[in-house]
């Protein structure tokens, strides 16, 4: 879906929910910006604010926090899909084993906690269609 007018794909990532974890999605924002991603972090944000951030971001693939609120993570999805329903997804966060089968049910990929920085670069450069060099 990666935009064939620019030379990079545009990531928007958001947290879905308030639990006070920011480190997740600002070093997988700050990996993914050094692989050559122009990201967006955009906050703890609800299902419309994010679908009006990855549509005035131009985004080719939306990441989403979920930080253990599994419900509310497949409301957002389910959302955003009905929005913009050719719009890659991936999320990570605090997932148990029973969420993560849930949540790729829905057809999202999901990296919860010990996921390999590399293996979700990779994944970005899949869904967008962009593989950053280096």
């Amino acid at each position: 879906m990666a935009s064939q007018s620019r030379n990079t794909a545009r990531i928007v990532i958001a947290k879905t929910a308030l639990d006070g974890h920011w480190r997740g999605p600002q070093l997988v924002s700050h990996a993914l910006e050094r692989a050559g991603y122009e990201v967006a972090l955009v906050g703890m944000k609800q299902a419309g604010e994010i679908i009006a951030a990855a549509e005035h971001e131009g985004a080719d693939l939306v990441g989403l926090h979920i930080g253990g609120h599994v419900e509310v993570a497949e409301e957002i999805i389910r959302e955003i899909r009905a929005a913009l329903p050719e719009m890659p997804i991936f999320v990570g966060g605090v997932v148990p084993p029973w969420a993560k089968k849930r949540l790729e049910a829905l057809g999202v990929e999901v990296y919860p906690p010990g996921s390999q920085m590399n293996d979700i670069i990779n994944a970005a450069a899949r869904l967008t269609g962009f593989a950053p060099a280096g």
